[in-house]
This record gives C-alpha cells, sequence and structure tokens, in this order.
C-alpha cells in the first residue's frame, strides 16, 4: 500500500511540475508558484473541513503545526534556490541534483528512525534513485559551473528537509501537515504577487490549470505524508521521489520532445529498482 500511494503521489507531483513549467515558460514562475500555492491552501482547507481534521493534535511532541511549518518555509527555500538555479544554468545541470532531495529523508530515516533494508531492497533503492536522476537528462559534456550546482543543491535540501518534516507531521496528521505548511508560507505568496502587481498576466482562461496545478501538487504532498505513516519513511520518499520521469514522458508525449539515451536508461532503472522495492521489502 505505501509504495502505491507513494508511486501514485510522484505521478501526480510530475504531472504538476510539467504543467507549472509550460506556464512559467509564458509568465513569471514566481507568479505561478504563489498562485498554485494559494489554491492549494484553499483545497486542504476545505479537505479539512469535510474531514473534521481540524481535531487532530497540533502541538506537542507528536503535533503536526511545527513540522508543517517547518516543511512549508523549507519548500519554499528550496524552490526559490531552484528557480534561480534555473535562471543562471542548464536545467539538464540543475534538475538532476535537485531530483536528489529524497536522500536526506533516506538519511533521516536511517540515522534517526533505524530503518534498515534487507541487500536487494537496498540495491532497488539505489536503482531507483539513479533512475530519476538520470530520467532528468543530466547534462555534464560542458562541465558543471559552480552557482547552479550550488543553487541546485540549495534545492535539493530544501525539498529533503521539507520532505523529512512532512513524514514527521504525517504522524499526526498528514492532511493538517500540508494545510500548516501551505498556511506558513501564504503571507510569502501574497507578497510575491504584490510585487508584481497581480497574477504575472495569467486571466481566467489559465485558471483551471492553475486549479489543476495547486489541487495536485497539494493531493501529491498529502498522499506521500500518508505513504509514510503506512510503511517505512525512507522508501516512501524514494519512490516519491521519481516524479521527473513522469515529467519527461508527458514532455515527451505532448511538446514532443526527443528523450536521450541516459533518460531511457534512467526510466529503465527506476523501474527495476521499484521492482526490487515492491517485491522484497
Amino acid at each position: 500500500m505505501a509504495a502505491l500511494l507513494a508511486l501514485f503521489s510522484s505521478g501526480l507531483w510530475g504531472a504538476a511540475d510539467y504543467h507549472a513549467g509550460n506556464l512559467s515558460k509564458r509568465f513569471p514562475p514566481t507568479a505561478v508558484l504563489s498562485i498554485t500555492q494559494i489554491i492549494g491552501l484553499i483545497f486542504g482547507i476545505i479537505l479539512a473541513t469535510v474531514s473534521g481534521a481540524w481535531d487532530a493534535q497540533a502541538l506537542g511532541s507528536d503535533g503536526y503545526l511545527i513540522p508543517g511549518i517547518a516543511a512549508g518555509f523549507c519548500g519554499y527555500v528550496g524552490l526559490i534556490c531552484l528557480y534561480r538555479a534555473l535562471a543562471t544554468g542548464r536545467m539538464g545541470v540543475v534538475s538532476p541534483i535537485s531530483a536528489m532531495s529524497a536522500l536526506v529523508p533516506l538519511l533521516y530515516a536511517i540515522f534517526f528512525l533505524d530503518e534498515r533494508f534487507s541487500t536487494l531492497v537496498t540495491i532497488g533503492v539505489v536503482l531507483a534513485l539513479l533512475g530519476a536522476f538520470m530520467a532528468s537528462g543530466p547534462e555534464v559534456s560542458q562541465g558543471l559551473p559552480l552557482k547552479p550546482v550550488a543553487l541546485a543543491l540549495g534545492a535539493a535540501l530544501g525539498f529533503g528537509a521539507a520532505l523529512a518534516f512532512m513524514a514527521e507531521g504525517s504522524q499526526s496528521s498528514a492532511l493538517m501537515t500540508m494545510v500548516s505548511m501551505r498556511a506558513a508560507t501564504f503571507i510569502v505568496s501574497v507578497a510575491i504577487l504584490i510585487r508584481l502587481r497581480g497574477t504575472g498576466g495569467m486571466g481566467k482562461a489559465h485558471l483551471p490549470l492553475l486549479v489543476f496545478i495547486g489541487v495536485a501538487d497539494f493531493s501529491a504532498n498529502l498522499i506521500l505524508g500518508v505513504a509514510t505513516t503506512k510503511g517505512l519513511v525512507s522508501l516512501a520518499n524514494v519512490l516519491g521521489a521519481l516524479y521527473p520521469i513522469m515529467t519527461a514522458l508527458l514532455a515527451f508525449k505532448y511538446l514532443h520532445e526527443r528523450l536521450h539515451k541516459v533518460q531511457y536508461a534512467g526510466i529503465a532503472s527506476a523501474v527495476l529498482g521499484v521492482a526490487l522495492i515492491a517485491a522484497f521489502q
């Protein structure tokens, strides 16, 4: 169950990233980010109200509030680093490095939660992470410029820390952890839109797509949070990190972007890794 939930989460994440990336080519990325984050918050509040999740424990050693707030700010820092890295460097350098964010919650689970795997599952984890890296289309033929690489590492650390905090808060309430994440950065999102003096040029015609991105991104976080409560935190985050594969496949199908050989190898590696994890965990 945990593996299926994490894989579904990665699919939603990849789809949201694909559409957000397309919008960001025509409109300010910070506007796309801010609007979709606010939409995600509204969606989360609706879910929490309908499900009665407001009664979950907020404070204390097992509460969701502090981890949720920490996850929200770490994730925002990761996004800022990612956007700056993409603005200054090649996507083929930046995206694969930022996709390694799963290493942070993986190490957290191993060293702090004392999670352990069998040899075959360990091989599966390595293959899955390597597959996510290669599916992003790593480009090293022209070298690795320092500033984009440093920013991409910052993005990976920010996203990874957010994943670790999400897993911690989800032990109390996955839904309220995600609501706390979006609520923590609400003021930041509003401030960005005020600075842009509007929505960056997006209008009503773009609202359905913005709603999809916001709901899909929130749902991906929520489903991954639930997955961490159904099995090993480390394995759930590794499987959830396979979203670059969905993004690459959607770009291949709808934008007719040619996949490089390394990306095909990455997809094959990830599939084999997932198979090993599912069979032997």
